[in-house]
């Protein structure tokens, strides 16, 4: 648990916040207006129980984070499984490979992007692949993960990083939409064949990693 508590919390507005109080409580006057006129019959029960509102949502963001992690991870022990036969050293975040040229390749689970692929040639580091995992299924919110992934995706290319690719779930989608919403991402994958390792997303994605790296392409299972 954080040390820190907010504002809300400790019942007090910082000195930094309190010249954008009146600015807030403008904006926030007129949709809460709105809110409160589209509620039949308002009682002060209504009033009392608006809060469990936000509490649900921060339930679900939770939820969301904890499944985005398990993906990641997930994704990444797919990846070790590509490149195992090459790998020269090992942690729980990071994998350090020798590839067919004899360079050394890393293979990183991150934030921003989730997992980099990057080569290193004397002491210098070059960015090879950024790779942005979304674990979610839900369809209703997967046009937001893909605009969460070309946030991500924008950031990596600031960082000098040449390919983009997302990790999603693409069932009953039309990928020209989630394009759309991330048009850096150079290709996308399906994000249920990644982690069932079949399909072809998955043998696409296997062969594109490997060629990432500089390696020949494993024998599928």
């Amino acid at each position: 648990m954080s040390r820190f508590k907010s504002m809300e919390e400790l019942g007090t507005i910082s000195k930094g916040a309190q010249p954008w109080v009146p600015e807030f409580c403008r904006a926030m006057a007129k949709p809460l207006a709105e809110f409160v006129r589209g509620i039949p019959k308002i009682t002060e029960r209504d009033l009392r129980e608006l809060p469990l509102l936000t509490f649900g949502s921060q339930l679900q963001g939770s939820n969301n984070t904890q499944i985005g992690k398990t993906a990641m991870r997930d994704v990444f022990v797919a990846v070790k499984e590509i490149v195992v036969k090459y790998v020269v050293a090992a942690t729980e975040n990071r994998l350090t490979l020798r590839n067919s040229a004899g360079r050394t390749v890393l293979i990183t689970l991150a934030h921003d992007p989730d997992v980099r692929i990057q080569e290193q040639v004397s002491d210098q580091v070059h960015h090879r692949v950024a790779i942005e995992v979304k674990g979610g299924t839900d369809v209703s919110n997967v046009h937001n993960r893909a605009g969460e992934a070309e946030k991500s995706h924008q950031k990596a290319k600031r960082s000098g990083f040449p390919e983009f690719w997302t990790i999603i779930s693409k069932q009953g989608l039309d990928v020209s939409k989630l394009r759309s919403e991330s048009p850096t991402t150079n290709r996308w994958f399906d994000v249920a064949e990644v982690l069932a390792r079949t399909g072809r997303d998955w043998d696409d994605f296997r062969q594109r990693l490997a060629g990432a790296c500089g390696i020949p392409v494993a024998d599928s299972k």
